[in-house]
Formats: structure tokens, sequence, C-alpha cells
């Protein structure tokens, strides 16, 4: 695609609100329509960016003939619908994750992007971040050797999934692998590109967060095909006063000829007020039971605002998204099959932990509502 971006933003919460900001302020974006059932979240977005569009049905939306870019921002259920409408017309497109929360849903999604040929990539800004570029250059030249063995773990504050539950009913897929270790999953496959994972076996808690619908924490071993072995661990149980207000990740990096150790709980940078510091993550509607009077400063994994803008991975996967359409140049976003994979993973280790079993892969379609 050369020229212009007209550009359809479906869902316009927390993080459409996010992206269509971001969008305004590029140059190549001449024409922005909005679409969120809650028609008074669209119209604030709307008098805020000076939208050119506003409505309720994304359909209408999408149809537009100014529109030739999608992004699908809605909450995590609703994201097929769009993005099916979107392949259907041929846009361009940028799907926050997952990619669908039902595995058959994704698959489907999956088969229409690649009949199709649209450029489809999906939300994951951690690849955007200086730290996993840096690192995955350094693996892509050899500087380790080949790796081996990885260990991932990551704690989360539980105002994320208490602020992720509550706005539906439908919460069976809601866990805290498939909403949030998702990104920590993706970032460790992407620097373990080229692996095929073969097995999975993982086991998980819930206790805290039993009443929301949720699990507390997932446990997991993924062994790949060439005898590598993952440890991905994640609990999103951490109380509302954990200093970290969203993420915090270690990863652990071990090849035949060096390792790589990765700590990114935001430790480093801390700060103490009397002034309550407010949740990371806050959806409208959303308030803490408790007040945070420490805080991980970077832990929300956007950015951080400055000026009333966002700066950090999602303007730089924004950005780069839209240069990408302008100009057909390579980037590290998410393929719609890293997407389907990831999805895959997360519901594994989940299957493998409600059987309390090794789970051989793939898996067919079926075996994941068995």
């Amino acid at each position: 695609m050369k020229g212009e971006i007209g550009l359809a933003v479906v869902g316009c919460g927390t993080v459409g609100r996010i992206r269509a900001v971001l969008a305004r302020h590029y140059p190549a974006v001449r024409w922005i329509g909005l679409c969120d059932i809650k028609e008074n979240l669209a119209r604030r977005l709307a008098e805020d960016i000076d939208a050119d569009f506003v409505t309720t049905d994304y359909r209408e939306l999408i149809k537009r003939p100014e529109v030739n870019a999608v992004m699908v921002c809605t909450d995590e259920n609703y994201h097929t619908g769009p993005t099916l409408a979107a392949i259907e017309k041929g846009h361009a497109l940028f799907i926050e994750k997952p990619l669908a929360t039902d595995i058959k849903e994704s698959y489907h999604v999956l088969t229409e992007i690649q009949k199709s040929g649209v450029d489809a990539v999906v939300g994951y800004s951690n690849r955007f971040r200086r730290r996993f570029l840096a690192i995955k250059e350094r693996i892509n030249n050899g500087q380790i050797g080949n790796v081996h063995s990885v260990v991932t773990r990551v704690f989360m504050n539980r105002m994320v999934p208490i602020a992720t539950t509550r706005r539906t009913d439908q919460r069976k897929n809601l866990t805290p692998m498939v909403v949030s270790g998702t990104h920590s999953l993706d970032i460790s496959m992407w620097l373990m590109e080229g692996k095929t994972p073969v097995s999975v076996y993982s086991r998980s808690v819930e206790k805290v967060l039993k009443k929301y619908g949720t699990k507390d924490s997932t446990f997991g071993v993924i062994t790949m095909d060439d005898g590598t072995i993952f440890s991905m661990n994640i609990s999103w149980a951490l109380p509302e006063v954990w200093p970290g207000a969203v993420y915090g990740i270690e990863i652990g990096i071990v090849g035949e000829k060096g390792a790589i150790d990765v700590e990114d709980t935001h430790r480093d940078l801390i700060l103490a007020s009397e002034i309550p510091q407010g949740a990371g993550y806050k959806p409208e509607g959303f308030e803490p039971e408790f007040k945070r009077y420490v805080d991980f400063l970077t832990s929300y994994p956007p950015g951080d605002m400055y000026q009333q803008q966002i700066w950090g991975p999602m303007r730089e996967e924004t950005y780069s998204w839209f240069a990408r359409i302008i100009t057909g140049m390579k980037t590290p976003h998410a393929s719609a099959e890293d997407g389907h994979r990831n999805l895959m993973l997360s519901m594994a280790m989940d299957l493998s932990a409600r059987r309390e079993e090794p789970i051989q892969l793939p898996l067919s379609l079926d075996e994941f509502y068995k």
C-alpha cells in the first residue's frame, strides 16, 4: 500500500484510545473512524482526537470507502467479528492479542487471513522494547550459540485480572496464560524462533481469584522438537498493594556458548509517596479496593505518559505498523501464525493443568474442549 491511511479503530477503551491518539499524530493517517458498543466512550475519544466518523456498529465503519486499515482493540472475547469483517474487505489488520479466546475461532481467523493474503499482525508490544530487540539481535548473531534452556517468570498485580474479568461473564478462557502470560510466552518463543513445541506439562492454583472466575497462577514446562526445555510461569494474583502496577518479568536464556539473564521487574526505579498511585490498568468504572503508595515505575507495558502522550513500546509498535503499511518495511510484529500458536500453547498449558497430566503437541482442535 502506498499513500495515505484511512484508519478504523474498533474498540475505544484503554488500548484503543492509546492507539487512536497516536494515530492522530501520524502524518500518513489522514482519516480516522471510531467504533465502540459504548457510544459514550467512542464519542469522548472522537472529541479528543477530532475523529472523522463515529459509530457503534463495526460493520458500518469497516465498509466505509475511506478505510484501508483496521485496528481491533475490543475486549478479548470480541476480536473475531471485526477481524473477519476487515479480512473480507482486504484491509491491513492490527489485532490486539489474543487472536481470539476460542481456539476454533482463532484457527478460523488464521485460515481466513492466510486465504485472503491480507497483511495481519497481532499486538505484542514487548517485541518493540529496546532490551528485547538487543537480545534478539545477539541470539540471531550466534552470540550464545544454540539455545537449549529458557526459564520465564512473570509476577502481576491482581488489579489486572480483577479489572479484566469484571467486564464480562464469559470468563472460561480468561486465564492468566491466555490474557497476560501470552505476552511473556510470545517474547520467549520469539527469542527461540525456529523451535517447535512438542509437549507441555503444567499445574494451576486458584485461591484468591477463584471468586472472579479465574486462576491465580499457572506454571509449566514446554519441551521443543530439538529437546530444548522452556519453563513458563505466571502468577497474576499478587496483592493490589504490590508496587508493580502491572507487569514484572524475568527471563534466563542458556545457550551452548553463552547465556543472557533478563531482570525486567522494574525494581530499579521506585517511587514512594504519600499520594496514592492508583491502578496501572484502569478501564472505565474500575477502582482498586486498596491504595498503593510505592510504585515500581515503568511497569505499565504500553509505556509511560509524558505531557499527555504515551512514550515507549506501544508507540513504537503502532508507528512501525503504519510505516509497514505505507512502505512495506519489515518489522518485528507478531504474525497471525504467531498469535494462533501463542493461544494454542496457552490453552494447552491450561488443559494440562486441568487434566493434571502432560499433553503431547500438536493437539486437534476438538481436544481443547474435552
